[in-house]
């Protein structure tokens, strides 16, 4: 059993290392400002202009991506160093694509779709954002009530989207819908590529969330697509969904190790100078069990999500170890973030450090894709023998 990433990988992680040190963490500070002032937490154009012409002149976009369509089609194995770097700052840069929707059109794209969505968006050239959650169907995507009945050579879409992260400013909008009721999640869900501009999609409402981030409100509306449209077969949405759920979870621990990781590092650098009655923080018994602790279980939670990746890699779905590291990952680094704050006191409480967006961060990532609870019954389910 190797534990060792190839040389390429390596040499990937410490360019990525290098991006997030020299162009990313230098703006931390603007980009805190910026939310403190209430202006949301995002890039200014030219920000991001200088920051996407120096990510692709490193070679850094669609490395998850076709070779065919420019891309480096690495394993997620190797994402998982690449999204650990890009945890580390609270900076709001994403490497084009995206990857769980790359991947889930992967799985999916008919010929049309893979020229016309698949490939520009590939090439870093479009956005996208995916529609699954619905008022009330909370973490159920099984409970959706979204309809999609067919009209002739249309689809019609009705139903009403929420939690939608990019979904007021992406190109096009992949739309889960119910197109057999009595199926349900077991051949009864479909997947839709809905454009931007397309008439009956709207989006109603931008909803403020924890560290001046945003989701969006969508309402369909008889919005009428064309069949091409369909991402799939009928009725087989839901497991595409699920492998672009995982590939989001596994992201999403990646990213939480690189969040904890960060905290720790802030821990060990600041309690050797700061001195409370006579002694410095680095000598008393509950930093320096923090520090152990973290140190445990980042080690622990990277080594769990290289190895759920690996399981995805060689075409395993992984679903219980999935729900493992999603699990893990953000709550120990919700653990490790908050000990950080602590043991910076006042300062931690600050806006001028990066510990409350990490912890912002952190907090809406236990939510996202899943909340705790639900993973953890479905780790449970597994193990008494209770899946459906």
């Amino acid at each position: 059993m190797d534990f060792e990433l190839p040389q390429e990988h390596r040499m990937l992680q410490d360019l990525v290392a290098r991006f997030v040190r020299e162009e990313l963490l230098p703006l931390e500070p603007a980009v805190l400002a910026r939310e403190a002032a209430g202006e949301g937490l995002g890039l200014t154009p030219d920000e991001e202009r200088r920051l996407d012409a120096r990510s692709r002149e490193l070679g850094l976009w669609g490395l998850d991506a076709p070779e065919e369509m420019g891309g480096s089609d690495l394993p997620l194995t190797a994402m998982v160093a690449v999204n650990e770097e890009m945890g580390r700052t609270i900076t709001p840069y994403d490497l084009p694509p995206d990857s769980p929707n790359l991947r889930m059109l992967m799985l999916t794209a008919t010929p049309d779709q893979r020229t016309r969505y698949l490939e520009p968006y590939a090439r870093g050239e479009t956005s996208s954002a995916i529609a699954i959650s619905e008022p009330g169907a909370g973490a159920d995507p099984a409970g959706m009530i979204t309809r999609a009945r067919r009209d002739g050579d249309h689809w019609v879409l009705d139903g009403r989207k929420i939690w939608s992260t990019r979904a007021g400013v992406a190109d096009w909008t992949i739309v889960m819908a119910v197109t057999d009721k009595a199926k349900g999640a077991r051949g009864g869900i479909s997947a839709f590529i809905v454009d931007r501009d397309t008439p009956g999609f709207e989006v109603v409402r931008k909803i403020p969330m924890l560290g001046g981030h945003s989701t969006y409100e969508v309402v369909l509306e008889d919005c009428r697509l064309l069949a091409g449209q369909l991402l799939g077969d009928e009725g087989n949405g839901f497991a595409p969904m699920q492998a672009r759920l995982s590939s989001r979870r596994v992201q999403m621990a990646a990213w939480c190790t690189g969040i904890a990781q960060r905290a720790l590092d802030m821990i060990c650098e600041y309690a050797p100078q700061r001195s409370t009655f006579g002694a410095p923080l680095s000598e008393r018994q509950a930093i320096q069990w923090w520090v152990a602790d973290a140190a445990t279980r980042i080690h622990a939670c990277r080594l769990m999500t290289y190895e759920a990746a690996a399981r995805i890699d060689r075409g395993d779905q992984a679903r219980v170890q999935i729900s493992m590291i999603k699990l893990y990952a953000t709550e120990m680094a919700w653990d490790i973030v908050d000990q950080a704050m602590q043991t910076f006191g006042a300062m931690g409480m600050t806006k001028e450090l990066p510990l409350q967006q990490m912890a912002n961060d952190v907090r809406l990532m236990r939510i996202y894709e899943g909340p705790s609870e639900v993973h953890r019954w479905v780790i449970a389910r597994d193990l008494l023998g209770l899946r459906r």
